[in-house]
């Protein structure tokens, strides 16, 4: 069994017994502040930064931030908050 099998158990699992997705999973949990601020939880840490793109670890999932004058607001072990002026979101696996 692969990680996204793994992952799509999971995710069914926390259907069934009605719990929050992102934490049994451990998918990340995407904020958007309008087109100003991300908030982004259940990261694994940046793999490259610029201020016009950040590309950030999520596991099974590669989240692309897009847009001018970004730069990273706050970082801990989990989350981080990406602000500028966000023109946009790509996950990829």
């Amino acid at each position: 069994m692969n990680r996204f099998e793994d992952s799509d158990i999971l995710t069914k699992t926390a259907e069934l017994l009605d719990l929050p997705m992102d934490v049994v999973a451990g998918l990340p949990n995407l904020e958007l502040l309008g087109d100003r601020q991300l908030f982004l939880s259940h990261h694994q840490g940046i793999l490259s930064y610029s201020d016009t793109a950040i590309d950030v670890n999520c596991g099974a999932l590669l989240v692309r931030v897009r847009g001018r004058g970004l730069q990273l607001l706050s970082m801990t072990g989990d989350e981080m908050r990406i602000g500028g002026t966000i023109e946009g979101i790509e996950l990829t696996r």
